[in-house]
């Protein structure tokens, strides 16, 4: 059964007036259990909306943001196909099992890009799931933890990489090869002086 991961986006409007937000307001959004599907809705509201709304539902995830009008979508000739966030959309909308590590990495990633935020986490019955927000389009994703063993770690961001550039090199052991170079040390005596360095030597006392 595959778990209700979505990608869920920012209203224009308070979902109780049903006004438009203005640019920068704060607003409140909420991520409520869908009674229809498996999944989740996502509702927006006005602050003062939100204590006065009748429905009284609790949300599975709430948090204070601030509205700013969704960004026009880039031109396809100007989007690299596979930079990080194309990427983990790409992967939570088909959502594979098999890709929850490299999904969760990559969150981590933008988030330290600060391209999202982290606004919220939750225990369900199968894990821990994340709730960040893209900071300028005001998208969320689910993303659940998929506590990877610090052991996998480097093998997983080593998978990333490769997704994101398959032309990059896979990084390898470093250089073992013995040093043939010869080895100087302190202790080494000093070479034999030349005949020259002789002569030069026995002058210097003729002349003392």
């Amino acid at each position: 059964m595959k778990e209700p991961w979505s990608i869920k986006s920012r209203a224009r409007e308070c979902t109780v007036t049903g006004e438009p937000f203005e640019p920068g307001q704060k607003i409140r959004a909420a991520i409520f259990p869908d009674p229809e599907s498996s999944g989740y809705l996502r509702k927006d509201f006005a602050i003062a909306a939100w204590d006065s709304r009748e429905e009284k539902e609790a949300p599975f995830s709430t948090w204070i943001t601030t509205y700013e009008p969704p960004v026009l979508e880039e031109k396809v000739e100007d989007v690299v196909d596979q930079d990080p966030e194309s990427l983990l959309r790409k992967m939570v909308e088909e959502d594979e099992a098999h890709t929850e590590n490299v999904r969760y990495i990559l969150a981590v990633m933008l988030e330290r890009q600060k391209l999202l935020r982290e606004t919220d986490t939750q225990e369900v019955p199968t894990g821990m799931l994340r709730v960040y927000e893209q900071r300028k389009t005001g998208d969320v994703y689910i993303i659940k933890d998929p506590q990877i063993p610090l052991s996998d770690v480097d093998k997983v961001q080593e998978e990333v990489k490769q997704m994101l550039d398959p032309d990059t090199e896979p990084d390898t052991e470093p250089d073992t090869e013995p040093n043939t170079e010869p080895e100087v040390r302190a202790t080494d005596e000093a070479p034999e002086p030349s005949s020259d360095q002789e002569k030069k030597t026995q002058k210097e006392k003729e002349e003392e």
